[in-house]
């Protein structure tokens, strides 16, 4: 049954006044591709596919972050839909409940080959809708300058919470300087940082049968944990998201945040002191954990090219291609898959080795039909704890019955 569209329809509205692109149905698989241009890897093996496929021609439309995949559901709504697009995994539930994509089918293989966990970010109802392309995950940086000042060990970082919490306090009542960066602002990755603290404490938001399940002891101990690192935390945490917070880290005014591998390469250039390591852990955390934010090619309904799609988007997709694409990271994605080149680049910088290590215990970003209404629900309520206006268990509750109009 097609639903009520949300955030689909705004894209519609958003770009209603823009002409709207036919693509040749027949030979041609049209892709809208994000960035700025085309990588070199995807450019080699474009050309390679080809050669393989002869009557066919894949076309990529190059449109910026910002407007490329509002332009992919734009065009789907009005019923002239590209082959393929790159999109965020969190917006495949929502696409799929409006009849938008189509499955993309995974054999048991194709799926084992993937890091654990990473088939769920593109999967609910046991059925895949994309294939990931892109891929991160966080871990936990500390500043060794301000650990010495504090007079904490600078080769020991926290390895759970309640240990982050004291050196934080530490820090902060030693240096005059925050502990730790807390980004709480009306932005995406306030959320995705909440996240990360849910998933190292063995914490759900909803599960696999699409139940709300955030008000557990688990997720109640992240909140509560939230409260705790506030006082020692960035002052005004509702003022900055993540890069601001990095920004900081990176000007050498914050003791501990919780970064992408991009902040490894940034910190490249400065004179800071610095030593990543593991997300710390909660009280009941299994294990090593962190969010598993992808981003996949899902293939539109109504293109006529469904299955040449797919079988592209598989290819582009495949350990030798995604391998190039990747860089060996140097293009600072976390890897889909293990892999000897995986080895090699982990043992030949070893900062990567906490952004691998998180991936056995992590869990997707949850799926939701209206994504960026879960996404408001959950700022509002980190948001509400971080500035004393609620209590964790109260914000908590109210979240959990919000968010059942979303699921």
């Amino acid at each position: 049954m097609t639903r009520t569209l949300t955030t689909l329809a705004g894209s519609f509205v958003l770009l209603a006044s823009s002409a709207l692109t036919t693509f040749a149905a027949d030979q041609e698989i049209s892709w809208i591709y994000c960035g700025d241009s085309i990588d070199p890897a995807h450019v080699k093996y474009i050309a390679e596919w080809e050669s393989q496929n002869s009557g066919w021609k894949v076309v990529p439309e190059v449109v910026g972050w910002a407007q490329c995949q509002d332009k992919a559901t734009t065009l789907a709504v009005a019923g002239t839909p590209v082959a393929m697009a790159y999109v965020g995994s969190r917006t495949l539930k929502e696409f799929a409940q409006n009849e938008l994509i189509v499955p993309v089918p995974m054999t048991d293989e194709e799926k084992a080959a993937y890091y654990p966990n990473i088939v769920d970010t593109v999967t609910f109802d046991g059925t895949q809708w994309g294939v990931p392309i892109a891929f991160s995950t966080k871990a936990q940086y500390w500043n060794k300058d301000l650990f010495k000042q504090a007079g904490l060990d600078p080769e020991v970082p926290p390895k759970t919470w309640a240990e982050t919490i004291a050196m934080a306090k530490q820090i902060k009542e030693k240096t005059g300087i925050a502990g730790y960066g807390l980004p709480a602002k009306t932005f995406d990755n306030t959320m995705h940082q909440f996240m990360h603290w849910v998933y190292t404490n063995d914490g759900k938001v909803i599960d696999a049968d699409g139940n709300i399940v955030i008000d557990s002891p688990q997720v109640l101990a992240a909140l509560q944990a939230y409260k705790d690192i506030t006082p020692y935390s960035v002052e005004g945490a509702t003022a900055y998201e993540q890069n601001e917070i990095r920004a900081i880290f990176l000007d050498g005014k914050v003791g501990m945040i919780q970064a992408s591998v991009g902040a490894a390469f940034r910190l490249a250039d400065t004179q800071i002191d610095w030593g990543v390591a593991d997300l710390p852990v909660g009280p009941d955390a299994k294990g090593k954990g962190t969010l598993l934010i992808t981003d996949s090619l899902a293939i539109f309904s109504g293109s006529g090219v469904e299955e040449k799609a797919i079988e592209f988007a598989k290819y582009i997709t495949s350990p030798e291609v995604q391998e190039a694409y990747e860089g060996g990271g140097s293009a600072g994605l976390t890897p889909l898959r293990p892999s000897p080149a995986v080895d090699a680049m982990v043992a030949g910088a070893p900062y990567w080795k906490p952004f691998i290590d998180g991936i056995e215990f992590g869990g997707p970003e949850p799926l939701f039909t209206d994504y960026k209404g879960f996404q408001n629900v959950m700022i509002e309520m980190v948001q509400s704890v971080v500035t004393g206006k609620a209590e964790p268990a109260d914000a908590l509750k109210k979240a959990a019955g919000e968010l059942e109009q979303y699921k």
